[in-house]
């Protein structure tokens, strides 16, 4: 979906596909036919966008076999779909059983990590629509916060340069524009955007920005204004921006609370839960550990990472973070001049909410998408920009 903004820049709104699990190129293909297509229909629209996730098999097959890109390509066409952005966050395996700690491996001191994002900005230049020169790709943020020593931290710097330099040099060749951004989340070396700031100024490249995920920021209690006023101040670009709200919960000393949100407390991804104390921020590394025993002070209202459904917050006594999102929102492209032209729903816990919560079949999953896109469209054009066909 793309909008045009009152100083004329096309922002582009897409998908996420990860929360469709396929780890082969073969299964991304059966994504777009069986998900992707069929919630372009429910929103009435000639085109949507999707925000690829390519798994390192898939990327492979399509970075080492142009008529694979070249079909893939044909596929998006004939659906009505079109790729500006990719999601290189996880490597392999997001549609496991138990992902956990594993979606931040290999990290940035590995060199699969950089080879992989390589062949991912290989694969978008091929992906891009033809009108458009400019794509975007999320990617961890550094590594997990342990173990990470100032070695880690140096070889995750010139990891990140010499992506830079290959970036500018598939411009040159291609025509077309691969920008990367780092996505702070909790529990990682780069938890906030503040954390985010030292180095992505130490790199100090165009190329190289953050990913602004708003669950990640409502999570961490960042104050949207401030985190992107920083931002702009130390010229740090948003990449790209993935649009999703995190679980809250008001009261978490009461019991109902503590029941309901253990009924979010399930095996298969990591949900870092944070409260805001006077002492600073404090919080556990899995919704799990909160709840068990005082792990957590309750004084204060708790944030889980769990990206809830835009559309749907959950019953009282929880709620999301949705106001979040929509203050961020309107920082990013209700001034002006946008700060980001990239925009990316990504709930992808769809199948990880509560079995009453979760979507049937497919045809409830596709409901809920267009359902989520819908929001956001109205989001932006209550902004003043113009959705466009």
């Amino acid at each position: 979906m793309r909008f045009r903004h009152p100083d004329g820049t096309t922002v582009h709104l897409a998908y996420c596909t990860n929360v469709h699990p396929a780890e082969t190129l073969d299964g991304v293909l059966a994504q777009l036919r069986d998900h992707c297509e069929p919630v372009r229909r429910r929103l009435g629209r000639d085109r949507l966008g999707i925000g690829l996730w390519l798994a390192h098999d898939a990327a492979h097959a399509l970075v080492s076999d142009p008529s694979a890109l070249r079909g893939l390509r044909g596929e998006l066409d004939r659906r009505g779909l079109e790729v500006v952005t990719l999601n290189g966050f996880p490597y392999e395996g997001f549609g496991a059983e138990e992902v956990k700690y594993r979606v931040y491996r290999p990290d940035w001191t590995d060199p699969e990590r950089l080879d992989h994002t390589t062949a991912l900005a290989r694969v978008l230049t091929g992906l891009l629509p033809d009108d458009v020169t400019e794509g975007s790709i999320s990617t961890l943020p550094l590594g997990w916060r342990t173990p990470y020593d100032d070695a880690s931290a140096d070889k995750a710097r010139t990891a990140l340069r010499t992506l830079a330099e290959r970036l500018d040099a598939l411009q040159e060749l291609t025509g077309r524009s691969i920008r990367v951004g780092l996505e702070p989340e909790p529990g990682c070396v780069v938890e906030t955007t503040r954390d985010a700031l030292a180095p992505l100024t130490a790199i100090a490249h165009d190329r190289i920005g953050i990913c602004v995920d708003t669950c990640h920021l409502a999570t961490s209690f960042e104050d949207p204004h401030t985190a992107l006023d920083a931002l702009t101040e130390a010229r740090v670009p948003v990449v790209k921006t993935q649009l999703s709200a995190a679980l809250h919960a008001e009261h978490p000393h009461l019991p109902e609370v503590r029941e309901a949100l253990a009924a979010f407390d399930e095996p298969r991804f990591l949900h870092q839960t944070r409260t805001s104390t006077a002492a600073g921020l404090r919080g556990t590394d899995d919704l799990g550990e909160a709840l068990t025993g005082d792990a957590l002070p309750d004084g204060a209202p708790w944030r889980a990472h769990f990206h809830v459904p835009l559309h749907a917050a959950p019953a009282a006594p929880l709620t999301s973070t949705l106001p979040v999102l929509e203050s961020t929102l309107t920082r990013l492209v209700g001034g002006s001049r946008p700060l980001t032209r990239h925009l990316e729903v990504e709930t992808y816990t769809w199948q990880a909410l509560p079995p009453e919560l979760r979507p049937r079949g497919r045809p409830q999953l596709a409901d809920g998408i267009a359902a989520e896109l819908t929001l956001v469209r109205d989001l932006l054009t209550d902004l003043g920009l113009k959705e466009l066909p």
